[in-house]
């Protein structure tokens, strides 16, 4: 093919991409209660909600309908950007890209599951009820509550990669499983202030109770990750 007849090719690609897109974000406006029920689930009954501002609610609903259908659609999204480069790739680098994408958005999604049922509830009921004062009530906005819940989805999705990152790493031969076993201990504390930071809450269960599976994934990435002198797998 010619480089106008693959810029054609990429441009059906980003179309089909966007049109798939477009048609899940406006089913995620259409069901905007079931949507909003899923969303808002985590805030319990002890938070109350206000909105400050004349748009505030429709432009929440449009950047919500938006960030669930471009999650809906990114299997899709990966699959047409997996098929318009495949025909390039030789057939060793294929199984890697295969490996790699669906891997790294099975741990992505994971991590965004992770924050939702177990970090933002922890963290919006300890921040959006803490008082340093009786005197001074919370008046927590809606447009708050939503950027909270995307900054910690998109942060634990980011850190559930680390698999994911020490395998591709290790390939290219940046990093080896022997390295990452010598800095265990330094691994560890890093996870706890991390853990420590993204959790306010002050007892030291929900710091284990996060600390831990972030660990796990560090001695996954361990496993996963080839030693010095090993010839990575294909």
């Amino acid at each position: 093919m010619t480089f106008w007849e693959h810029l054609d090719e990429l441009r059906g690609v980003i179309i089909r991409c966007l049109v798939v897109t477009l048609v899940f974000m406006v089913g995620a406006f259409v069901f905007k209660d079931e949507v909003f029920r899923i969303v808002l689930l985590p805030k319990g009954d002890r938070l109350q909600l206000i909105n400050t501002a004349v748009t505030g609610q429709f432009v929440t609903h449009m950047m919500v309908s938006f960030y669930v259908g471009l999650l809906a659609a990114m299997p899709y999204i990966l699959y047409q950007l997996f098929h318009f480069v495949a025909p390039g790739l030789y057939r060793q680098e294929r199984q890697l890209a295969i490996r790699l994408v669906f891997s790294g958005y099975a741990m992505f999604a994971l991590g965004v599951l992770f924050s939702y049922f177990v970090i933002f509830p922890f963290t919006v009921d300890f921040l959006g009820n803490y008082q340093v004062s009786t005197e001074v009530d919370n008046l927590i906005s809606l447009e708050s509550y939503i950027d909270t819940l995307l900054m910690l989805s998109l942060l634990l999705g980011v850190v559930f990669e680390l698999p994911v990152v020490s395998w591709l790493l290790g390939r290219f031969g940046l990093l080896s499983a022997d390295t990452m076993r010598r800095l265990r201990r330094p691994a560890l504390l890093a996870i706890v202030v991390v853990a420590a930071i993204i959790t306010p809450t002050s007892d030291a269960f929900t710091l284990m109770f996060v600390s831990v599976p972030v660990y796990l994934l560090y001695e996954v990435s361990i496993l996963v990750t080839p030693s010095h002198g090993s010839k990575p797998q294909s």
